[in-house]
């Protein structure tokens, strides 16, 4: 009998077949698609690889302002897509070298879960039958398609990430349908290109869920490189290129060579036999409890599936959870210190509460923020740039419970925030951590002695 049954290759199935592989399970991994999942292979990877193109070609164009100068700076924009393929192809062959390396049986096609027996839990694929001790479950998510009248008619026009990702051709403007991570990241890229970007949003600012004060931030300097914003805006319909929303109780519109639609993810719940198990469904993902596991004995759920937190880096993490508590390895998965990072130029990064978040949870709180240029690193390589950083600690104990940051290289630095959190630092601790100068992320530091 199999150890463990996987069905999903992506972050939270091909982590755990590799932990479980390593710590001598017997792991079979079913994978309908390509190895890596969305996030490989239509989402985290593809867009920050055209991200990073675009932030190439945005530099040439002011190396002015650094002393740098060159003539007819152009891009190629099949280029960049042919490199994004590139990169991808690499990775997706980087992971399938990992599952070979941790002896992890790789079965590609549609798994079916035909249900739980005596003697175990029953998976076909390709008309073979599978039986293991336990199941895991990391069928990830999809793009949201909401009901807007005339948007199933605009085929081609009306693109999800997925489709947006295989042009060829630039368009020469862009309508782009909710200001999340994903929508902004795609705004970003086109916008750095030269199209003509529009972003309409259902909530009052963008990147919901984000520290308000950093969004509106970015919101402000993008509006600033050209893109147009419509907040509070609801979408009514779309008629072939043009997108109609209401707003302020008046109906407008915008045209687009193409539109992106970017409202969101649904997790993959059905198509595969979920139902043959009997397991439970909390809002529209799997319920699951702390430590990964459905209200079917050995049968777990991790990553997008859950609907609960949908970034690669928490469901490589559940995926770790469940696998430790196989191998007798008590852990329990934690989501007070879960990084969200929006790869912009320039990037925003927060983990933990926000204001927002601690006042809705009555959560007392203290807030200390300095401008990114208190960083002399950030100074000398962000001419004429400008960013924040914010940190909230708790009133009572003076322990760190948020970082909110806006200015590159955010990104890489929010890790160490991470770090504070999850271990409970306080104001005093963190101010005792020496920071390597100069670098960026003496930022935080910066404002942790800034309380």
């Amino acid at each position: 009998m199999i150890d463990l049954l996987i069905i999903g290759g992506g972050p939270a199935g091909y982590v755990a077949a590799e932990r479980a592989g390593h710590a001598g399970l017997n792991v079979i991994l079913f994978e309908k698609k390509a190895m890596g999942g969305v996030c490989l292979n239509e989402g985290c990877i593809p867009t920050k690889t055209l991200l990073y193109s675009a932030k190439i070609y945005e530099n040439a164009l002011h190396g002015d302002k650094y002393g740098v100068f060159g003539d007819n700076i152009r891009f190629d924009y099949e280029k960049m897509i042919s490199r994004k393929k590139k990169v991808v192809r690499k990775l997706v062959s980087g992971v399938e070298s990992k599952m070979k390396q941790n002896h992890v049986t790789v079965v590609k096609g549609e798994a079916q879960i035909e249900g739980r027996s005596a003697e175990g839990i029953e998976v076909s694929c390709n008309g073979e039958k599978y039986i293991g001790k336990n199941l895991l479950i990391c069928t990830g998510s999809e793009a949201s398609v909401p009901p807007i009248p005339g948007l199933l008619e605009a085929e081609g026009v009306v693109l999800t990430n997925r489709e947006i990702l295989e042009m060829t051709v630039r368009p020469e403007s862009l309508v782009v349908i909710g200001g999340g991570v994903i929508g902004m990241e795609f705004a970003s890229f086109f916008n750095s290109l030269g199209t003509k970007v529009t972003v309409i949003e259902m909530l009052p600012e963008i990147l919901g869920g984000l520290d308000f004060e950093v969004s509106a931030t970015l919101r402000d300097i993008y509006t600033k490189k050209g893109i147009t914003f419509n907040l509070n805006a609801k979408v009514v319909e779309i008629a072939g290129n043009k997108v109609v929303f209401e707003k302020d109780g008046q109906t407008h519109n915008v045209v687009g060579e193409k539109i992106l639609l970017s409202v969101g993810r649904r997790p993959v719940t059905k198509g595969f036999g979920l139902d043959n198990l009997g397991v439970e469904l909390l809002r529209n993902g799997i319920k699951v409890d702390e430590k990964l596991r459905t209200n079917v004995p050995g049968v777990f759920a991790a990553g997008d599936v859950t609907g609960f937190s949908l970034l690669a880096h928490t469901a490589s993490r559940e995926g770790e959870v469940v696998v430790n508590n196989l191998i007798g390895r008590n852990d329990i998965m934690r989501y007070n210190a879960i990084p969200g990072v929006v790869y912009t130029n320039p990037e925003v990064a927060g983990v933990g509460e926000t204001e927002e978040s601690a006042k809705a949870k009555g959560i007392a709180y203290k807030v200390a923020k300095l401008p990114m240029a208190y960083s002399g690193r950030f100074v000398a390589e962000n001419e004429g740039g400008s960013g924040i950083c914010k940190v909230l600690v708790g009133e009572k104990h003076g322990e760190v419970i948020g970082v909110h940051m806006l200015g590159n290289p955010s990104s890489e630095i929010i890790y160490g925030a991470c770090i504070a959190i999850e271990q409970e630092m306080t104001l005093k601790e963190m101010q005792e951590v020496v920071f390597p100068h100069p670098t960026v992320s003496e930022i935080i530091k910066e404002v942790v002695f800034n309380f």
